[in-house]
């Protein structure tokens, strides 16, 4: 799936998710290079539902969302 982020650095963000709905191949389209992989490596094989808990509402800064926030904006719209 291919998420187009709003209010972010980053862009977009690619990633997958397996039949049991488990989070796989995370990538951000730009943004902060170090954060955006290091989401990616903490979430890898972590269940959808859990990362959008972990997620959901974190901010960046005084914006109103955050490269994981977008995240689990992404998760929920594919598990939708």
């Amino acid at each position: 799936m291919v998420y187009k982020t709003q209010g972010t650095c980053s862009r977009a963000i690619e990633f997958e998710l397996d039949s049991e709905g488990k989070i796989h191949n995370v990538c951000f389209i730009g943004g902060c290079n170090g954060n955006a992989k290091g989401i990616a490596a903490l979430t890898e094989g972590m269940d959808a539902q859990e990362a959008i808990r972990r997620l959901e509402g974190i901010r960046c800064g005084m914006k109103l969302t955050s490269c994981p926030d977008q995240f689990a904006k992404a998760l929920k719209s594919a598990l939708a």
